[in-house]
């Protein structure tokens, strides 16, 4: 052990129970930062990808999204029938309608060797103008791995493991930050980026806009994890029902809406719990149960006869479906046909769930039926995404992506600089001889292990290995550390 590393375990020895807390914190940000940094950078490079996912769409893909408008569009079954005729041997599954006049449709099938493509048609002359893989595209790609590591449910659990663990480096990095000494702006609230002193550099580039962006980060973790498998499929489950009595008098099957989700992005967070109804073959299914005043008649639809694509469209649209809707297809022959709308303003999102056969509306749920708490994650997830209030919001997400970047790099830089030279591996910062005063440290454990079971886990494995196992085996302490 060297002298330096003397002199700080002799000062641990007769630090004050409020300096050995400190110390305490200072190690568990440490061991947080260790494991999280390299999710953080993935998921901050990730995120930035696809948060500009508008954009880099109409560059990459401009002629395949946009055509010149013409007076009149081909019924939709002519623009489907040109997609089978150029793909035969496979299933089309999903159609989105062009958002605006000058867009092409979008046609969603699955190929005989399991690929998903996207086909583009000119919907005036019913031209295919190209097909995109949608498993293997640049958003794609991006979105996997920002969701699951491209390694499926442990990549899952993995990033939400990682987001909470950045829930206790913005706790304890805050406690960490808050002045304890003579208040002073230089070094709390204006980083000293002309200082000479490199510590005290890369220390402040990385406490002060910590500070700036926890609120940000924080927002960022939390509208995240209602989407992670664990501990988001469990707040769905508790938070995502809807009364059963709404749709008293329709089949259901034991499939959720959520299912189709697999394939990307198709209905809200909100309706993921809800039952899929069932078509009935005979026509005569009782639609007592949804909210619109509309009839099958009264939307072209006739009651008892097989829906066109056609009238499913136009019933979207009198039923005042935003543009930029999807209609998924029914499969089976009690499958319904969906449209599902996931716009900007979540205020406008609509599920419509419509029996293949008769027409009727066997599901109708809107902003008004969600809940107050999916209401929060549909709000959220739309700034998480940054699609609520536009560009501004890109640009306000983009800045919160790049101080998690920031504060990446400068925890490596920082960690480097104070890593022990000829002994140890890691350099964490030492372990007080004791710590006084153990509530708030247990408090903070409890909690966070009764809201995030995972994160709750892993603190406890950590502790345990940090005050038992490491206190117990010097030698693999002076490994270590």
């Amino acid at each position: 052990m060297n002298t330096s590393k003397r002199t700080e375990e002799q000062v641990l020895q007769t630090a004050s129970p409020g300096n050995r807390f400190y110390r305490t914190v200072w190690r568990w940000h440490f061991y947080a930062g260790l494991f999280v940094i390299p999710f953080m950078v993935v998921l901050a490079a990730t995120g930035i990808i696809y948060l500009f996912k508008p954009q880099l769409d109409a560059a990459m893909y401009n002629n395949l999204m946009f055509v010149q408008p013409d007076l009149a569009t081909l019924p939709y079954v002519e623009q489907i029938q040109s997609v089978e005729s150029a793909y035969s041997a496979a299933v089309i599954t999903q159609v989105t309608p062009p958002a605006a006049a000058n867009r092409s449709s979008e046609v969603l099938l699955t190929t005989a060797d399991e690929r998903n493509l996207m086909v583009f048609v000119n919907p005036y002359s019913g031209e295919i103008l190209g097909d995109r893989d949608e498993d293997n595209n640049l958003q794609a790609i991006a979105r996997k791995i920002h969701g699951e590591l491209m390694i499926g449910k442990l990549g899952d659990y993995l990033v939400e493991l990682a987001a909470c663990w950045g829930l206790v480096l913005l706790i304890t990095g805050l406690y960490l930050w808050w002045p304890r000494q003579k208040f002073a702006v230089l070094g709390t609230f204006i980083p000293r980026l002309w200082s000479q002193n490199k510590r005290i550099f890369w220390r402040d580039l990385h406490a002060v806009p910590g500070f700036y962006g926890v609120l940000l980060i924080g927002f960022l973790i939390l509208t995240g994890l209602p989407w992670t498998g664990f501990w988001g499929d469990t707040f769905a489950q508790v938070w995502g029902q809807f009364p059963a009595q709404m749709w008293d008098d329709i089949p259901q099957s034991a499939v959720l809406t959520g299912s189709l989700n697999q394939r990307g992005q198709v209905v809200p967070w909100a309706v993921e719990q809800l039952p899929m109804p069932q078509s009935s073959p005979s026509g005569q299914t009782d639609h007592s149960g949804h909210h619109s005043d509309s009839t099958p008649a009264q939307n072209g639809l006739t009651s008892g006869t097989p829906v066109s694509l056609d009238a499913v469209i136009a019933l979207a649209q009198a039923e005042g479906a935003p543009p930029g809707f999807n209609v998924t297809l029914p499969e089976g022959e009690t499958g319904v046909f969906t449209i599902s709308a996931f716009p900007p303003d979540p205020t406008q999102e609509v599920t419509l769930h419509v029996d293949q056969y008769s027409g009727a509306v066997l599901a109708d749920v809107r902003w008004q039926d969600y809940g107050l708490v999916p209401k929060a994650v549909e709000m959220g997830t739309a700034i998480h995404m940054g699609k609520y209030f536009g560009f501004a919001n890109q640009l306000l997400m983009l800045a919160a992506a790049l101080i998690v970047l920031l504060l990446a790099i400068t925890g490596a830089v920082m960690w480097w600089q104070r890593r022990p030279q000829g002994s140890g591996l890691i350099g964490a910062p030492a372990m007080p001889a004791y710590v006084q005063n153990w509530r708030i440290p247990l408090a903070i454990v409890a909690v966070l292990g009764l809201v995030f079971p995972l994160v709750g886990l892993s603190l406890v494995i950590v502790l345990l290995l940090d005050y038992i196992v490491l206190n117990r085996i010097p030698a693999l302490r002076r490994i270590l550390g």
